[in-house]
C-alpha cells in the first residue's frame, strides 16, 4: 500500500474509534471534527444538520477564524450559503469544492472584523445514511483554494462514517427516550392504584365520619380532613397527568382546557384555527401550558385563564393570560422562577420566543411565539 493509503487507514479507523467510544452527539461531532483536522493537516470545519424544511443547525466547528466565530458564531447560525443552496436544490450527491464561502465574503464585507485566517474557499460533503442526506461536513484551510480527488474521497469516506454514528446516536436517544416514558406511565399507574386511591378513601371516610357526631369542633376538623385529602387528590391526579398526559390527538387545546379543568381552573379558548405543529413543537407548548396554568392555580388567586392561539403569516403564538394578582418583574433581574425559567428553554429548544409579563394586581400573560417557517407550513 502506499503511504497516501495508510495515512487514509489510519484516519479512518481513528474517526471510527472515536464515534464508538462517544454517545452524546454534540460532544462527539466537536471531538470527532477537531480529531479530522489534526489529522489531515487542515484547519477549521464546522457541521450543519438540516432539516427537511431547509432550516439548519450549526451542530459543531472547530477553529473558526474570528470572522466566522464573532457574535457565539452568529454568521453560522443564519443566513443561506452557497452549500446549503445547492444541497437543498438536490445538488450535493458527494465531496465537493466550494469555489468561494458566501459566508467568508460576508464577514470581509463588515467594518468590525475582517481577519479570515486567509481561508477563502472550503470543500463540502454530504452527511447521509440509507441514503437520506441529513447534514453537511465543511472543512478549509488557509490559502487553500482546491482539494483533489483523493482529499475528497478521505471527507466522504469521513462523512459516511460522522453520518452512521448520527443516526446510531439518534436510535439510542429515541430509545432511552420511550424507556423513560414507558417507566413515567409506569410510576402514573402506580400512583393511581395506591396513592391515589387511598386519598379517595379518606376523603369518604371523612365524609362519613362527620355525619355520626354532633360535636362542632369535631365536625370542624373532619371537615379540614376531608378539604385537605380533596386537595391532595387534586394534586396527585394533576401529578398522574404530567407522569402520562392524555393524549395529544385531541388537538392540543382540547388537552390544555382539559388539564385547566382538572386542576380546578375555568378555561376561556379564543382561538382561530389549529396551529400545524410538529410533535416537538407540541408537546414543548404543552408542558409550557402545563406550567402556566400550575402557576395561575397556585399563585394567580383566581379560576380563570384564558387561552388564544392565533396564525399570522410569518408566525403562530400562544397565549395564557389570566387576570389575577400579578408579581413584580425586574427586566434585570432574571426570570422569577424556576419554572419560568424552564418555559423559557422549552420555547428556546423550539425557536421560538417567550415573553412574560406581569405586575402586582394586573395578572399575568405567557406567550410563546413561533416563527412560521417552524410550523409545519412553507413560506
Amino acid at each position: 500500500m502506499t503511504k497516501t493509503t495508510v495515512e487514509t487507514l489510519k484516519t479512518l479507523k481513528a474517526i471510527a474509534e472515536t464515534l464508538n467510544q462517544s454517545h452524546d452527539m454534540k460532544g462527539a461531532l466537536d471531538k470527532v471534527l477537531r480529531e479530522l483536522l489534526s489529522l489531515t493537516g487542515l484547519q477549521t470545519g464546522w457541521i450543519f444538520l438540516i432539516e427537511p424544511d431547509g432550516s439548519y443547525t450549526l451542530a459543531a466547528s472547530a477553529y473558526l477564524p474570528p470572522a466566522l466565530g464573532q457574535r457565539d458564531n452568529a454568521l453560522m447560525c443564519s443566513g443561506d450559503c452557497y452549500c446549503l443552496t445547492k444541497f437543498s436544490n438536490g445538488g450535493l450527491t458527494k465531496a465537493v469544492n466550494i469555489m468561494n464561502c458566501k459566508r467568508i465574503e460576508f464577514a470581509e464585507q463588515t467594518t468590525n472584523c475582517r481577519d479570515t485566517e486567509g481561508i477563502t474557499h472550503h470543500a463540502t460533503v454530504p452527511l447521509e445514511d440509507g441514503g437520506r442526506k441529513f447534514g453537511l461536513l465543511n472543512v478549509a484551510a488557509s490559502e487553500k483554494t482546491f482539494f483533489n480527488e483523493e482529499e475528497l474521497h478521505l471527507l466522504e469516506a469521513v462523512a459516511f462514517q460522522i453520518g452512521t454514528a448520527i443516526q446510531r446516536m439518534k436510535l439510542a436517544e429515541f430509545e432511552q427516550q420511550n424507556a423513560l416514558l414507558m417507566e413515567r406511565s409506569r410510576l402514573a399507574q402506580e400512583l393511581h392504584d395506591s396513592v391515589n386511591q387511598i386519598l379517595f378513601s379518606v376523603s369518604l371516610t371523612a365524609k362519613a365520619a362527620k355525619s355520626l357526631t354532633d360535636d362542632e369542633r369535631l365536625r370542624q376538623m373532619i371537615t379540614f380532613i376531608q378539604e385537605l385529602s380533596q386537595d391532595a387528590l387534586t394534586e396527585m391526579r394533576a401529578l398522574i397527568w404530567q407522569l402520562r398526559p392524555e393524549s395529544l390527538t385531541k388537538g392540543l387545546y382540547a388537552s390544555i382546557k382539559s388539564y385547566a379543568a382538572l386542576i380546578g381552573l375555568e378555561a376561556v379558548c379564543d382561538m382561530e384555527d389549529e396551529l400545524e405543529l410538529t410533535d416537538e413543537q407540541e408537546h414543548a407548548l404543552w408542558r409550557i401550558a402545563q406550567e402556566a396554568l400550575n402557576n395561575c392555580k397556585k399563585h394567580a388567586g383566581t379560576d380563570r385563564v384564558i387561552i388564544s392561539a392565533v396564525k399570522k403569516p410569518d408566525y403562530a403564538e400562544l397565549t395564557i393570560s389570566d387576570h389575577g394578582a400579578g408579581f413584580s418583574t425586574d427586566a434585570h433581574a432574571g426570570l422569577p422562577s424556576l419554572g419560568i425559567a424552564g418555559m423559557k428553554a422549552r420555547a428556546e429548544a423550539i425557536g421560538a420566543r417567550f415573553t412574560l409579563q406581569s405586575e402586582l394586581g394586573g395578572g399575568t400573560i405567557v406567550s410563546v411565539r413561533l416563527p412560521f417557517f417552524g410550523i409545519g407550513g412553507s413560506d
